[in-house]
């Protein structure tokens, strides 16, 4: 073994390179987007896994001493909450450098003082084209580096495309290159497959064309289940997404109806293509009253959390308690892999019209055991119900009429697909809506206060619904 690869074994394997970090990321971490455990301390830090991606050089610092790609898997231990587990695993990429160019220096994380880094300016790699690029290569040539595994699909990855980091992440990080692909880089990390690789993997083999299917991605090993990391899918350049045109569409008084309409067909073409890729179990009357009984549990600690919804918890019940007495009737329905957070935020329209469903991670801060978990499809739609609710209600003035007809659309539209009108069962959809409101009021409440009135009227009128 050569002595250059010595010191890179030495690096991975250091005892010495997690403490030597651990007093900038005390400090970087809690101010990133997608850090989840803001407003606790953090405790300390484990070392997952640590790979070269590009070889550190641990020599004597110089102004010529290069550039560096490490790539870290680390737990971050905080206090436990009745909602959050004691410890998250996080992907960090750092680039490692003995000077910093001014073009980065939004990138920096902080300089290193002690042990196999010392001297060394450490910094969010994804930022530096260069190490971005790199990233892009080690897709075109798939295999295992490290505790890294990279595997592709299809075609050959085209190469030479500058890359970019889009600012509109809140959970992961996202990169287009040239305006071929876009690489999502998952940030906090769950054992098991991630369900943004899983589904469009799945969609893809049953020929379903709504969504973009993986064209590479990475995972790290691990002795139980692999960790998926990112995922590198088509880039649709030209496409925009729903949100932004149905606030176009409200500024300019046009009618959305028959984008909602589109909306529904392409949404209940994925249900159906999920449904024939993957098991759909029965749900039975126990799975029934425990569907309801967990929604229960959701609006009582949301209530607690927040005490403007108190007085509508009496009303909110009944439309739970209304999917539990589903549950003595005979028929069983089938369950079956969904989004799981649609939105119009989700979706994104070509230039010819076609509509695309993207981002099927789903509600980042559940387990991943539970987004992957088979729902009913009504999950789906209510979130869509709300996400027309929600644009309707940031425009001034507030156009009820809008929302209602976009819902309607949407709710035909749908029907018109998949055969079946999800309005057949009014109970199932007024539940899953009333979860999806309180989940609203419960992250309006905590990241964004001057919103709590959109999810509040929802919730007023779903507890009236029951009048």
């Amino acid at each position: 073994m050569s002595e250059a690869a010595s010191i890179r074994v030495a690096l991975a394997d250091s005892p010495a390179l997690l403490p030597s970090l651990a007093p900038l990321l005390h400090q970087w971490l809690p101010r990133q987007r997608w850090f989840a455990g803001k407003g606790r301390p953090v405790t300390a830090f484990s070392l997952v896994s640590a790979t070269e991606i590009l070889p550190v050089d641990t020599g004597p610092v110089t102004a010529g001493t290069g550039t560096g790609l490490l790539h870290l898997l680390v737990r971050v231990h905080q206090p436990a909450t009745p909602e959050r587990s004691p410890d998250d695993c996080y992907q960090l990429l750092l680039g490692v450098r003995s000077v910093l160019p001014p073009r980065l220096a939004p990138a920096l994380i902080g300089r290193v003082t002690e042990g196999p880094l010392a001297g060394r300016t450490v910094y969010e790699a994804l930022h530096d084209p260069r190490l971005a690029e790199l990233l892009l290569e080690r897709f075109r040539t798939p295999g295992t580096l490290g505790a890294l595994r990279f595997d592709r699909s299809g075609p050959a990855i085209a190469a030479d495309l500058a890359p970019r980091v889009l600012d509109t992440e809140q959970s992961n990080t996202s990169l287009v290159y040239g305006d071929a692909y876009i690489l999502k880089i998952f940030r906090r990390i769950f054992p098991g497959t991630n369900p943004d690789l899983e589904l469009p993997l799945a969609l893809a083999r049953e020929g379903c064309g709504r969504v973009p299917a993986p064209v590479a991605w990475f995972e790290a090993a691990t002795a139980t289940e692999p960790l998926t990391l990112g995922v590198l899918q088509p880039f649709l350049s030209g496409a925009q997404d729903g949100w932004q045109l149905a606030l176009r569409a409200l500024a300019e008084g046009r009618d959305f109806t028959e984008e909602a309409h589109a909306l529904g067909r392409a949404t209940a073409e994925v249900h159906t293509a999920l449904a024939a890729a993957l098991p759909t179990p029965a749900l039975h009357r126990a799975q029934t009253e425990h569907l309801a009984a967990a929604m229960v549990r959701r609006l009582e600690a949301a209530a607690q959390a927040v005490p403007e919804l108190v007085p509508y918890v009496p009303g909110l019940r009944t439309a739970f308690d209304a999917v539990a007495a589903l549950g003595h009737r005979a028929r069983d329905r089938a369950a079956q892999r969904v989004h799981g957070d649609l939105h119009l935020g989700q979706t994104l329209r070509a230039a010819d019209g076609f509509w695309s469903l993207i981002d099927f991670e789903g509600e980042p801060a559940r387990p991943l055991p539970e987004r992957r978990r088979p729902q009913l499809p009504v999950r789906d739609i209510a979130g869509m119900l709300r996400s027309f609710d929600y644009a309707a209600r940031s425009h001034r003035p507030w156009n009820a009429d809008w929302a209602a007809r976009c819902r309607t659309a949407y709710c035909e539209g749908y029907a018109r697909a998949a055969g079946a009108d999800p309005r057949g069962e009014p109970e199932l959809l007024r539940a899953h809506e009333t979860d999806k409101a309180v989940y609203e009021v419960l992250y309006e409440a905590r990241h964004r206060p001057d919103w709590l009135p959109v999810p509040m009227a929802a919730i007023h009128r779903l507890a009236a619904a029951d009048d």
